[in-house]
Protein backbone atom coordinates (compact mmCIF):
# COMPACT_ATOMS: atom_id res chain seq x y z
CA UNK A 1 0.00 0.00 0.00
CA UNK A 2 1.40 3.33 -1.31
CA UNK A 3 1.97 5.80 1.46
CA UNK A 4 2.08 9.73 0.98
CA UNK A 5 4.19 12.32 2.34
CA UNK A 6 3.95 15.58 3.32
CA UNK A 7 6.90 18.23 4.44
CA UNK A 8 6.61 19.74 8.11
CA UNK A 9 9.89 22.26 8.45
CA UNK A 10 11.19 22.49 11.95
CA UNK A 11 9.43 25.95 12.27
CA UNK A 12 6.43 25.10 12.38
CA UNK A 13 7.26 21.97 15.38
CA UNK A 14 9.94 24.45 17.15
CA UNK A 15 11.75 21.14 18.14
CA UNK A 16 13.46 18.94 15.95
CA UNK A 17 13.31 14.92 16.13
CA UNK A 18 15.78 13.15 18.06
CA UNK A 19 17.45 10.37 17.67
CA UNK A 20 19.68 8.15 20.12
CA UNK A 21 22.18 5.97 19.76
CA UNK A 22 23.23 3.73 22.73
CA UNK A 23 27.59 3.66 23.09
CA UNK A 24 27.58 0.10 24.38
CA UNK A 25 24.72 -1.77 22.55
CA UNK A 26 21.22 -2.03 21.67
CA UNK A 27 18.00 -0.81 24.06
CA UNK A 28 15.64 -3.81 24.29
CA UNK A 29 13.32 -2.45 25.89
CA UNK A 30 13.12 1.28 25.34
CA UNK A 31 9.86 2.13 26.82
CA UNK A 32 11.59 1.56 30.12
CA UNK A 33 13.51 4.24 29.34
CA UNK A 34 12.71 7.73 30.97
CA UNK A 35 13.86 10.22 28.48
CA UNK A 36 14.51 14.13 29.55
CA UNK A 37 15.66 16.77 26.89
CA UNK A 38 17.46 19.79 27.77
CA UNK A 39 17.93 23.12 26.43
CA UNK A 40 20.31 26.08 27.31
CA UNK A 41 18.91 28.69 28.89
CA UNK A 42 20.30 31.42 26.63
CA UNK A 43 17.92 32.02 23.55
CA UNK A 44 19.25 34.96 21.91
CA UNK A 45 22.96 33.65 21.81
CA UNK A 46 23.39 32.43 18.45
CA UNK A 47 26.12 29.84 19.24
CA UNK A 48 24.38 28.61 23.12
CA UNK A 49 20.59 28.62 22.10
CA UNK A 50 20.63 25.40 19.85
CA UNK A 51 22.54 23.36 22.64
CA UNK A 52 21.19 20.39 24.01
CA UNK A 53 20.90 17.92 26.52
CA UNK A 54 19.40 14.40 25.94
CA UNK A 55 19.13 12.35 29.03
CA UNK A 56 17.48 8.43 29.38
CA UNK A 57 17.27 7.21 32.66
CA UNK A 58 17.04 3.33 33.64
CA UNK A 59 17.05 0.97 36.70
CA UNK A 60 20.54 0.10 36.05
CA UNK A 61 22.67 3.58 34.62
CA UNK A 62 21.63 7.06 33.51
CA UNK A 63 22.58 7.21 30.10
CA UNK A 64 23.50 11.59 28.51
CA UNK A 65 24.17 12.55 25.01
CA UNK A 66 24.71 16.24 23.71
CA UNK A 67 25.13 17.93 20.64
CA UNK A 68 27.97 19.80 21.67
CA UNK A 69 31.21 19.65 23.10
CA UNK A 70 33.97 16.70 22.83
CA UNK A 71 31.40 13.76 22.95
CA UNK A 72 28.89 15.21 20.29
CA UNK A 73 28.32 13.35 16.96
CA UNK A 74 30.01 15.54 14.29
CA UNK A 75 27.75 14.85 11.44
CA UNK A 76 25.43 17.12 12.76
CA UNK A 77 27.65 19.62 11.57
CA UNK A 78 28.43 17.95 8.24
CA UNK A 79 25.13 16.50 7.33
CA UNK A 80 21.63 17.06 7.29
CA UNK A 81 19.45 14.45 8.85
CA UNK A 82 15.92 13.83 8.76
CA UNK A 83 13.26 11.15 10.20
CA UNK A 84 9.68 10.13 8.42
CA UNK A 85 6.63 9.58 11.27
CA UNK A 86 4.14 7.53 9.98
CA UNK A 87 0.52 8.22 11.21
CA UNK A 88 -0.73 4.33 10.87
CA UNK A 89 -4.37 5.89 10.97
CA UNK A 90 -4.14 8.10 7.95
CA UNK A 91 -1.07 6.50 6.42
CA UNK A 92 0.48 9.45 6.07
CA UNK A 93 4.19 10.21 7.18
CA UNK A 94 6.05 13.65 8.33
CA UNK A 95 8.90 14.07 7.32
CA UNK A 96 11.45 16.64 10.08
CA UNK A 97 14.67 17.53 10.49
CA UNK A 98 16.76 15.26 13.04
CA UNK A 99 19.84 15.48 15.26
CA UNK A 100 21.70 12.79 16.39
CA UNK A 101 23.08 11.99 19.93
CA UNK A 102 25.52 9.78 21.27
CA UNK A 103 24.47 8.44 24.64
CA UNK A 104 27.15 7.56 27.03
CA UNK A 105 26.40 5.80 30.42
CA UNK A 106 27.16 7.34 33.38
CA UNK A 107 28.09 5.79 36.32
CA UNK A 108 26.27 7.31 39.53
CA UNK A 109 27.91 7.81 42.75
CA UNK A 110 31.81 7.22 43.41
CA UNK A 111 32.46 6.92 39.33
CA UNK A 112 35.89 7.59 39.90
CA UNK A 113 36.35 4.04 42.68
CA UNK A 114 34.20 2.59 40.14
CA UNK A 115 36.03 2.91 37.17
CA UNK A 116 38.91 1.64 39.09
CA UNK A 117 37.30 -1.23 39.59
CA UNK A 118 36.57 -1.94 36.45
CA UNK A 119 39.98 -1.25 35.28
CA UNK A 120 41.41 -3.89 37.71
CA UNK A 121 39.50 -6.30 36.96
CA UNK A 122 38.88 -6.21 33.36
CA UNK A 123 41.14 -3.46 31.79
CA UNK A 124 43.91 -4.19 29.39
CA UNK A 125 47.78 -3.81 30.18
CA UNK A 126 48.25 0.06 29.14
CA UNK A 127 45.05 1.02 31.21
CA UNK A 128 46.51 -0.67 34.48
CA UNK A 129 49.41 0.89 33.81
CA UNK A 130 48.08 4.59 33.36
CA UNK A 131 46.02 3.93 36.40
CA UNK A 132 49.22 2.96 39.03
CA UNK A 133 50.73 5.86 37.59
CA UNK A 134 47.80 8.23 38.29
CA UNK A 135 47.71 6.36 41.95
CA UNK A 136 51.59 7.24 42.51
CA UNK A 137 51.23 10.71 40.99
CA UNK A 138 48.14 11.15 44.13
CA UNK A 139 50.21 10.39 46.38
CA UNK A 140 53.09 12.64 45.44
CA UNK A 141 50.54 15.59 44.91
CA UNK A 142 49.85 14.90 48.95
CA UNK A 143 53.45 15.15 49.99
CA UNK A 144 54.10 17.82 47.20
CA UNK A 145 51.21 19.84 49.38
CA UNK A 146 52.16 19.36 52.42
CA UNK A 147 55.65 20.16 51.55
CA UNK A 148 54.51 23.27 50.22
CA UNK A 149 52.52 23.60 53.53
CA UNK A 150 55.39 23.85 54.99
CA UNK A 151 57.22 26.45 53.19
CA UNK A 152 54.92 28.36 52.72
CA UNK A 153 54.33 28.45 56.59
CA UNK A 154 58.67 29.49 57.18
CA UNK A 155 58.36 31.98 53.98
CA UNK A 156 55.52 34.13 56.18
CA UNK A 157 57.30 33.37 59.70
CA UNK A 158 60.46 35.15 58.03
CA UNK A 159 58.89 38.22 56.02
CA UNK A 160 55.58 38.44 57.62
CA UNK A 161 52.15 38.81 56.10
CA UNK A 162 52.91 42.56 54.89
CA UNK A 163 55.90 42.33 53.01
CA UNK A 164 54.22 39.08 50.95
CA UNK A 165 50.79 41.42 50.48
CA UNK A 166 52.88 44.06 48.72
CA UNK A 167 54.81 41.67 46.37
CA UNK A 168 51.26 39.81 45.68
CA UNK A 169 49.62 43.60 45.01
CA UNK A 170 53.42 44.21 42.64
CA UNK A 171 52.61 40.68 40.89
CA UNK A 172 48.85 41.50 40.50
CA UNK A 173 49.82 44.51 39.06
CA UNK A 174 52.21 43.52 36.55
CA UNK A 175 49.87 40.66 35.20
CA UNK A 176 47.32 43.32 34.33
CA UNK A 177 49.55 45.54 32.48
CA UNK A 178 50.70 42.13 30.79
CA UNK A 179 47.21 41.23 29.41
CA UNK A 180 47.36 44.47 27.06
CA UNK A 181 51.40 45.14 26.56
CA UNK A 182 52.32 44.13 22.94
CA UNK A 183 54.48 40.61 22.35
CA UNK A 184 58.12 41.60 24.10
CA UNK A 185 61.34 39.68 24.17
CA UNK A 186 62.90 40.58 27.63
CA UNK A 187 65.91 39.07 26.57
CA UNK A 188 66.84 41.13 22.96
CA UNK A 189 70.48 42.25 22.70
CA UNK A 190 69.20 45.32 20.83
CA UNK A 191 66.27 47.72 21.32
CA UNK A 192 64.53 47.29 18.17
CA UNK A 193 64.20 43.06 18.87
CA UNK A 194 62.86 43.70 22.58
CA UNK A 195 59.06 44.57 20.52
CA UNK A 196 59.73 42.95 17.60
CA UNK A 197 58.24 44.92 14.30
CA UNK A 198 56.59 41.63 13.26
CA UNK A 199 55.56 40.69 15.88
CA UNK A 200 52.85 43.90 15.87
CA UNK A 201 52.69 44.31 11.99
CA UNK A 202 53.10 41.10 10.35
CA UNK A 203 54.84 39.93 7.22
CA UNK A 204 51.25 39.11 5.12
CA UNK A 205 49.97 42.59 6.65
CA UNK A 206 52.79 44.86 5.87
CA UNK A 207 52.62 43.53 2.09
CA UNK A 208 48.74 44.13 2.27
CA UNK A 209 49.63 47.96 3.29
CA UNK A 210 52.03 48.66 -0.22
CA UNK A 211 49.00 50.56 -1.91
CA UNK A 212 47.48 52.64 0.76
CA UNK A 213 51.16 53.22 1.62
CA UNK A 214 52.26 54.41 -1.78
CA UNK A 215 49.32 57.18 -1.54
CA UNK A 216 51.11 58.31 2.05
CA UNK A 217 54.20 58.69 0.65
CA UNK A 218 53.28 60.85 -2.59
CA UNK A 219 51.33 63.75 -0.55
CA UNK A 220 51.97 66.85 -1.08
CA UNK A 221 52.74 69.96 1.02
CA UNK A 222 49.02 71.08 0.32
CA UNK A 223 47.81 67.60 0.82
CA UNK A 224 49.00 67.78 4.93
CA UNK A 225 47.49 71.21 5.54
CA UNK A 226 44.26 69.83 4.18
CA UNK A 227 44.50 66.58 6.60
CA UNK A 228 45.48 68.88 9.41
CA UNK A 229 42.49 71.38 8.85
CA UNK A 230 40.56 67.58 9.05
CA UNK A 231 41.63 66.53 12.23
CA UNK A 232 44.64 64.53 11.36
CA UNK A 233 46.20 62.79 14.03
CA UNK A 234 49.08 64.83 14.94
CA UNK A 235 51.58 61.64 15.77
CA UNK A 236 51.03 60.59 12.26
CA UNK A 237 51.21 64.06 10.14
CA UNK A 238 54.35 64.87 12.40
CA UNK A 239 55.91 61.12 10.84
CA UNK A 240 54.22 62.19 7.53
CA UNK A 241 56.03 66.38 6.99
CA UNK A 242 59.91 64.01 7.67
CA UNK A 243 59.64 61.09 5.44
CA UNK A 244 62.97 59.50 4.78
CA UNK A 245 63.86 60.30 0.82
CA UNK A 246 65.48 56.82 0.53
CA UNK A 247 63.21 54.65 -1.28
CA UNK A 248 62.83 51.40 1.00
CA UNK A 249 63.21 52.95 3.96
CA UNK A 250 60.03 55.84 3.06
CA UNK A 251 57.75 53.14 1.83
CA UNK A 252 58.10 51.17 4.86
CA UNK A 253 57.52 54.34 7.08
CA UNK A 254 54.42 55.21 4.43
CA UNK A 255 52.90 52.21 5.40
CA UNK A 256 53.34 52.28 8.88
CA UNK A 257 52.15 55.97 9.64
CA UNK A 258 48.60 54.89 7.61
CA UNK A 259 48.71 51.63 10.14
CA UNK A 260 49.00 53.78 12.77
CA UNK A 261 46.33 56.26 11.62
CA UNK A 262 43.76 53.21 10.99
CA UNK A 263 44.97 51.95 14.74
CA UNK A 264 44.20 55.71 16.54
CA UNK A 265 40.64 55.96 14.67
CA UNK A 266 39.86 52.79 15.78
CA UNK A 267 40.49 53.60 19.04
CA UNK A 268 38.20 56.27 19.01
CA UNK A 269 35.41 53.75 18.17
CA UNK A 270 32.65 52.36 20.35
CA UNK A 271 32.28 49.27 18.22
CA UNK A 272 33.86 47.93 14.96
CA UNK A 273 32.45 46.19 11.96
CA UNK A 274 34.21 44.41 8.52
CA UNK A 275 33.03 47.84 6.89
CA UNK A 276 35.18 50.18 9.13
CA UNK A 277 37.97 51.62 6.92
CA UNK A 278 36.91 50.75 3.59
CA UNK A 279 36.45 53.85 1.62
CA UNK A 280 40.02 54.70 3.32
CA UNK A 281 41.30 51.14 0.89
CA UNK A 282 41.64 49.32 4.16
CA UNK A 283 42.93 45.59 3.32
CA UNK A 284 40.39 43.30 4.54
CA UNK A 285 43.48 41.30 6.19
CA UNK A 286 44.06 44.62 8.69
CA UNK A 287 40.32 44.75 9.66
CA UNK A 288 40.06 41.04 10.04
CA UNK A 289 43.19 41.29 12.64
CA UNK A 290 41.97 44.09 14.15
CA UNK A 291 38.42 42.96 15.10
CA UNK A 292 39.93 39.79 16.26
CA UNK A 293 43.03 41.20 18.62
CA UNK A 294 41.62 44.29 19.47
CA UNK A 295 38.14 43.74 20.37
CA UNK A 296 35.36 41.87 22.22
CA UNK A 297 32.33 39.94 20.94
CA UNK A 298 29.27 40.88 22.18
CA UNK A 299 25.43 39.38 21.75
CA UNK A 300 23.40 42.59 21.06
CA UNK A 301 19.37 41.50 20.54
CA UNK A 302 21.21 37.92 18.45
CA UNK A 303 23.69 39.88 16.29
CA UNK A 304 27.01 39.33 17.13
CA UNK A 305 29.14 42.96 17.88
CA UNK A 306 32.55 43.39 17.96
CA UNK A 307 33.30 46.38 20.85
CA UNK A 308 36.01 48.54 21.66
CA UNK A 309 36.66 48.22 25.14
CA UNK A 310 38.28 50.12 27.45
CA UNK A 311 40.80 47.33 28.42
CA UNK A 312 40.67 46.53 24.50
CA UNK A 313 41.22 50.71 23.94
CA UNK A 314 44.39 50.36 26.38
CA UNK A 315 45.94 47.19 24.58
CA UNK A 316 45.62 49.97 21.25
CA UNK A 317 47.53 52.01 22.83
CA UNK A 318 50.19 50.02 23.82
CA UNK A 319 50.39 48.57 20.25
CA UNK A 320 50.66 52.07 18.91
CA UNK A 321 53.19 52.85 21.30
CA UNK A 322 55.41 50.25 20.17
CA UNK A 323 54.69 50.54 16.58
CA UNK A 324 55.84 54.66 17.21
CA UNK A 325 59.20 53.22 18.68
CA UNK A 326 59.85 52.17 15.75
CA UNK A 327 59.22 54.31 13.66
CA UNK A 328 61.02 57.26 15.65
CA UNK A 329 64.48 55.57 15.80
CA UNK A 330 63.59 53.97 19.74
CA UNK A 331 61.72 57.67 20.53
CA UNK A 332 58.18 58.53 20.73
CA UNK A 333 56.13 61.41 21.79
CA UNK A 334 53.86 60.27 24.53
CA UNK A 335 52.07 63.73 24.40
CA UNK A 336 50.84 63.68 21.08
CA UNK A 337 50.32 60.39 21.25
CA UNK A 338 47.80 60.30 24.40
CA UNK A 339 45.77 63.63 22.75
CA UNK A 340 45.26 61.45 19.64
CA UNK A 341 43.94 58.39 21.18
CA UNK A 342 41.73 60.77 23.56
CA UNK A 343 43.45 59.16 26.94
CA UNK A 344 44.66 61.38 29.67
CA UNK A 345 48.05 61.67 30.27
CA UNK A 346 48.17 59.49 33.61
CA UNK A 347 47.18 56.31 31.29
CA UNK A 348 49.54 57.14 28.51
CA UNK A 349 52.38 57.22 31.41
CA UNK A 350 51.08 54.08 32.78
CA UNK A 351 51.45 52.45 29.66
CA UNK A 352 55.01 53.46 29.41
CA UNK A 353 56.34 52.36 32.28
CA UNK A 354 54.14 48.99 31.65
CA UNK A 355 56.74 48.60 28.76
CA UNK A 356 59.49 49.11 30.44
CA UNK A 357 60.48 53.02 28.72
CA UNK A 358 62.82 55.68 29.69
CA UNK A 359 60.98 58.65 29.91
CA UNK A 360 62.21 62.03 29.38
CA UNK A 361 60.35 65.79 28.78
CA UNK A 362 61.05 68.19 25.17
CA UNK A 363 60.20 71.38 24.46
CA UNK A 364 58.50 71.56 21.46
CA UNK A 365 56.37 74.15 19.25
CA UNK A 366 53.03 74.71 20.54
CA UNK A 367 50.21 74.21 17.58
CA UNK A 368 47.70 75.97 18.83
CA UNK A 369 49.39 78.93 20.03
CA UNK A 370 51.71 79.74 16.94
CA UNK A 371 55.45 81.31 18.50
CA UNK A 372 55.17 79.38 21.96
CA UNK A 373 56.63 76.43 23.33
CA UNK A 374 55.25 73.94 25.26
CA UNK A 375 56.68 71.05 27.15
CA UNK A 376 55.99 67.40 25.65
CA UNK A 377 56.85 63.90 27.43
CA UNK A 378 59.57 61.38 25.57
CA UNK A 379 59.26 57.71 26.13
CA UNK A 380 62.17 56.06 24.62
CA UNK A 381 63.28 52.48 24.57
CA UNK A 382 66.92 51.77 25.89
CA UNK A 383 68.48 48.18 27.48
CA UNK A 384 68.25 47.53 30.13
CA UNK A 385 64.31 48.03 30.40
CA UNK A 386 63.40 50.47 33.28
CA UNK A 387 61.84 48.57 36.23
CA UNK A 388 59.38 51.13 38.07
CA UNK A 389 58.10 50.29 41.61
CA UNK A 390 54.38 49.98 41.93
CA UNK A 391 52.74 52.56 43.90
CA UNK A 392 50.98 50.71 46.68
CA UNK A 393 49.05 52.96 48.60
CA UNK A 394 47.21 53.64 45.15
CA UNK A 395 46.95 50.05 44.77
CA UNK A 396 45.44 49.32 47.82
CA UNK A 397 43.14 52.23 47.55
CA UNK A 398 41.71 51.25 44.04
CA UNK A 399 41.36 47.83 45.10
CA UNK A 400 39.08 48.64 48.56
CA UNK A 401 37.08 51.07 46.21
Amino acid sequence: MAATCSWEPCEETGQDALIVKFSNGHVKKAEELDFKLFKHSDGINPRKKTRRIVVAESDRLPYVGSNFGSGSLQCNNLCRCFVGVLDKRTMKMKVHNAQLFNMLPVIPGKYGTSVDALIEAFGTTKQKRALSSRRLNEVGNETLQQAVALAATNVINQKGVEALRNEVVETEAQTDTALFLPSCNTEADKAEDVYPFDQLLSPNEFDSLKDVGAKMAALTPEDLLKMRAENCPQTVLRHLEFLPKEDAARDRQSRCAWYLSFLIKASLQKRLSFKFGIEDGCPRVIIHNVLKNFTVESFHHGSLRNTVSSSMRMKLVAHCLALLLHMGDQTANLTLLHRDMGISDAKMLEVAKAMGLTLSRQSAHSREQAGTQEEHRMASLVLPLVHYEQRMDHRKRKRMN
